[in-house]
């Protein structure tokens, strides 16, 4: 170990004891339900996982790359956003940023202390924060039951960074002001749980009180928490918590966007913007990533959302069928054609026409298009004259549409006129904070859609449906939740790890099966270790022919080739996430894959 790393470990391992009769909170202290005793977990554990790696100035914690930053940049951070923005804004803010946080550190908690209970797993997790410096967490009840779905927690903490910045500029406050700790416990507990937890600040050293103190339950047993979930809202029309809460019991899915991660609400902020004009909208992603849902939610939170909203699946249409679904048929058009029909175009009229898949459109229906969106008027098959149409035309594709106008596939005019407001919707395994709240959401609107009382998961569902790294995106998570929902027994039965996966079919069929290693995984055939080719491969590699750093680059830069130079696909091939190859692929001397 590194001189440094040693020197950290160790000065971070030495807590200070506290004496029988010392009036301050207990930091850092479990108390074993059965002998009543104090027992600490060992923070040199947390700290023997953060490693520095100073040739390129890199610092890691675990898997993830963190940085040190001084408090009074972070202060002055605060400072500036509630100056800018006011405490309403710059609470959600900074509440959002802890949450990601917290969801991050969950995975870590969980992957560090696998040995032990839930409880004892979860709060030697928030053991990170005392690692992490911003506070010793001391617990005053924990009530925790991850397959019955049961949360209830109290915590404490005598110093807070948040409250020592607040005080000297702002003054006392009439509420509570640990944003940050606030989001990163609902975070936190939200991804260790697989369920929506919302914590609420009852008492705060800003407002006069002696310690910082939080309460935090499942977000449907609070009463009256609108303010308190408002800041988990990077907008209105996004985590409708309290509508979901008010949702009938037959009532199917509550729709909406679900999401707290950075790239979700970049993605709402610019929806928000866009909402207040009429201009076309291209929404950019994999499939499965909710392009349709953010295309339904920029309708309705639009001026014309009282007028239709109509959708069409390009890839669906066949090819002699592209005008007539487009701009509708005449009497008379075609044999068959026995009434006039009117098309999408006209359907939409003063609403929304969503085109998905448009990269898949031929050049001939693209030619159509175009004129179309150029000239604002259609023309029906068999007829001869043209109609007027007012539309707000919105296009959803997984294609690389750039790469496309380069192959001749698609119209360089055609996708200028549908570029004008691009929004990128990152894949699901780059936005790891929205997989509990989606877990959540979903569990709930199929439990009401097929009847069943189903409290929750088992600890190790919880944990592979947080790793997984979905390549059907947000559409493959939501199938797993409602085929586990129809597979469990449900009643007091949690849905388990046999419960995600249908079983296989056919040898062909891509669903998901439990592997060797008691993960959840795509069912493929893996490496035959006893063919010659691996056992030749691993001779020369043992014989020192190839080195580790050059098989590993190798391996890198051939998915990089296959995948045509789409990091996204070259990462799935690896079996990595995509900012891990492209820091790798820059940095080949930094930590393995």
């Amino acid at each position: 170990m590194d001189p440094l790393e040693r020197a950290v470990g160790r000065d971070l391992a030495a807590t200070p004891a506290v004496a029988k009769d010392d009036p301050r909170p207990r930091t850092g202290r479990l108390i074993d339900d059965d002998t009543h005793e104090a027992k600490s977990p060992d923070i040199g554990d947390l700290a023997s996982r953060l490693r520095f790696y100073l040739p390129d100035g890199h610092i890691w914690l675990d898997t993830q790359r963190v940085a040190l930053i001084h408090l009074s940049t972070l202060n002055a951070l605060r400072y500036e956003l509630i100056d800018a923005l006011g405490l309403r804004e710059a609470r959600g803010f900074l509440t959002r940023m802890g949450y990601a946080s917290g969801s991050r550190d969950a995975a870590v908690a969980r992957k560090l202390y696998p040995q032990g209970t839930a409880r004892e797993a979860f709060l030697f997790g928030l053991r990170l924060r005392t690692l992490q410096g911003v506070a010793v967490v001391d617990p005053v009840r924990l009530d925790l039951d991850i397959p019955t779905g049961r949360f209830l927690a109290e915590f404490v903490w005598r110093e807070s960074f948040e409250v020592d910045g607040h005080l000297p500029v702002y003054g006392l406050s009439h509420s509570p002001v640990c944003w940050m700790q606030v989001g990163y416990l609902c975070g936190y507990a939200s991804s260790f749980t697989g369920r929506t937890i919302l914590f609420r600040e009852v008492e705060c050293r800003s407002s006069g009180s002696r310690i910082c103190k939080v309460i935090g339950k499942p977000v449907e047993e609070w009463h009256g928490a609108e303010d308190d979930i408002e800041p988990l809202q990077p907008e209105a029309f996004a985590n409708r918590f309290a509508d979901r809460a008010k949702a009938s019991p037959s009532a199917a899915v509550v729709p909406g966007l679900v999401g707290a991660s950075s790239g979700f609400v970049a993605a709402c902020h610019l929806l928000k913007k866009v909402a207040k004009t009429d201009a076309t909208v291209l929404f950019l992603g994999e499939t499965g990533v909710g392009k349709e849902v953010f295309a339904r939610t920029l309708h309705d939170i639009s001026r014309r959302a009282g007028k239709p909203f109509v959708a069409i699946n390009c890839a669906a249409i066949p090819e002699n069928l592209v005008e007539a679904e487009l701009f509708g048929v005449d009497r008379g058009a075609y044999t068959g054609a026995t009434e006039s029909r009117p098309g999408r175009f006209e359907r939409a009229n003063g609403g929304t026409l969503f085109l998905d898949e448009i990269g898949t459109l031929s050049l001939t229906a693209q030619t159509k298009l175009l004129r179309a969106i150029q000239q604002r008027e259609v023309e029906r098959v068999g007829s001869t004259s043209a109609r007027p149409v007012d539309i707000r035309l919105v296009a959803a594709t997984n294609v690389e549409l750039k790469e496309a106008v380069k192959a001749g596939t698609f119209r360089e005019d055609l996708f200028y006129r549908l570029n004008i407001f691009p929004i990128v919707i990152p894949p699901l395994r780059d936005r790891r904070a929205d997989i509990p709240l989606l877990i959540d959401h979903f569990l709930r609107g199929f439990c009401r859609r097929h009847g069943k009382d189903i409290k929750g998961f088992t600890e190790r569902a919880v944990s592979v449906l947080y790793e997984y790294d979905y390549p059907g995106n947000i559409r493959e998570l939501e199938n797993i939740i409602e085929r586990a929902v129809i597979m469990a027994e449900g009643g007091d039965q949690p849905i388990d790890l046999c419960d995600l996966f249908a079983g296989e079919t056919t040898p062909a069929d891509p669903m998901l099966r439990i592997g060797r290693s008691g993960n959840l995984e795509r069912k493929d055939e893996g490496v035959d270790h006893d063919s010659p080719v691996f056992s030749a491969f691993l001779d020369q590699l043992l014989a020192g022919k190839i080195s580790l750093e050059d098989m590993e680059e190798g391996l890198m830069r051939e998915a990089v080739n296959r995948s045509r130079g789409n990091l996204s696909r070259a990462a799935r091939l690896l079996g990595v996430t995509r900012p891990k190859l492209a820091y790798k692929l820059k940095n080949p001397k930094g930590p393995p894959l």
